[in-house]
């Protein structure tokens, strides 16, 4: 008996847990997956003006280096997400990325919060690999959603971004390994 007491609990606390629902809220697929292209839109276009800073802040030549190539490869994601709109019908619209933003807002105080050098240069590329994944996990996930509907071209383009995105997360693990070293022994 004990069970059914606990399954009555549980119901009711999942159900004081229920999201309203807003009145402009995505019914199908297709709607969430344009949602999240015009979420996924204003990320890539707040870290055009993101990355630079980061530039700014860096003080490794290997850390300058990535990340200016990767701002180069972020400016052409943007096009290509321009491109996706075009590829399903659509002007291509930005919806503000309230995680993208959160990321960007803790990167700005990562960079605040360290001593510059190292071990600033170890906090962006955390940073920037928080980015890398959200991205990884995004594009991910609208590519399969792309899938799913038969956007064959949107599927495309969608993955050509995932793997260039799995790359730069690669190249900053790279140039992270000597960089966490160097800002561990600063400390030591």
């Amino acid at each position: 008996m004990k069970t059914n007491s606990n399954s009555r609990e549980h119901g009711a606390e999942a159900a004081s847990m229920v999201v309203k629902t807003k009145p402009d809220a995505a019914e199908g697929l297709r709607e969430l997956f344009e949602d999240q292209l015009k979420d996924l839109y204003w990320a890539e276009n707040a870290m055009t003006k993101a990355v630079p800073k980061m530039i700014a802040n860096a003080s490794t030549p290997e850390l300058i280096d990535a990340l200016t190539m990767h701002l180069d490869v972020t400016k052409k994601q943007v096009t290509r997400l321009q491109d996706v709109f075009k590829s399903l019908g659509l002007k291509p619209e930005a919806k503000k990325c309230e995680a993208m933003e959160g990321l960007i807002k803790e990167a700005d105080e990562l960079m605040m919060s360290t001593e510059e050098g190292v071990v600033r240069d170890a906090a962006i590329i955390s940073a920037a690999q928080k980015v890398e994944h959200y991205e990884i996990a995004s594009y991910g996930t609208l590519r399969t959603f792309a899938n799913v509907l038969g956007e064959n071209e949107a599927e495309a383009l969608l993955e050509e971004t995932l793997n260039e995105e799995k790359d730069a997360d690669a190249a900053l693990s790279a140039v992270a390994e000597a960089i966490n070293v160097e800002a561990m022994e600063k400390a030591g």
